[in-house]
């Protein structure tokens, strides 16, 4: 056997019980494209320092630029993008955009990640 084939079966087989609730649980592909979206947001370094950043508190463009080492342009297209994706909301405050996440299943999103990528199960 080829090192490549290791994680294939040996044999070809089929489960008929299995695939049958495998097909009857699958997302539809409306519900998949627009997990694939999301996820392909969360993959933004950029993005992800934001919604850490607004896990701990509310900011303005300002503060997290500031707090980003970016200008507030570069800043802002970031927001916009996590804004169309509803995981930041803002309001404005006279002169100033507010920012913050946009429910609790954001905050839950990033603990669950942070969670998968430090835990060991001694691989």
């Amino acid at each position: 056997m080829k090192a490549l084939d290791k994680d294939l079966c040996e044999e070809r087989c089929f489960h008929p019980q299995t695939i049958c609730l495998a097909k009857a649980a699958m997302l539809d592909d409306r519900r998949v494209r627009e997990l694939a979206e999301m996820f392909k947001i969360l993959g933004d370094p950029t993005r992800i320092k934001i919604l850490h950043a607004l896990s701990r508190q509310e900011m303005c463009v300002c503060d997290i630029a500031e707090t980003l080492g970016m200008n507030q342009s570069a800043v802002s297209h970031q927001l916009r993008t996590l804004r169309a994706a509803r995981l930041v909301k803002f309001r404005k405050d006279g002169k100033e955009a507010w920012y913050s996440l946009d429910d609790d299943h954001v905050i839950s999103l990033m603990c669950q990640g942070l969670e998968h990528i430090s835990h060991t199960d001694g691989r």
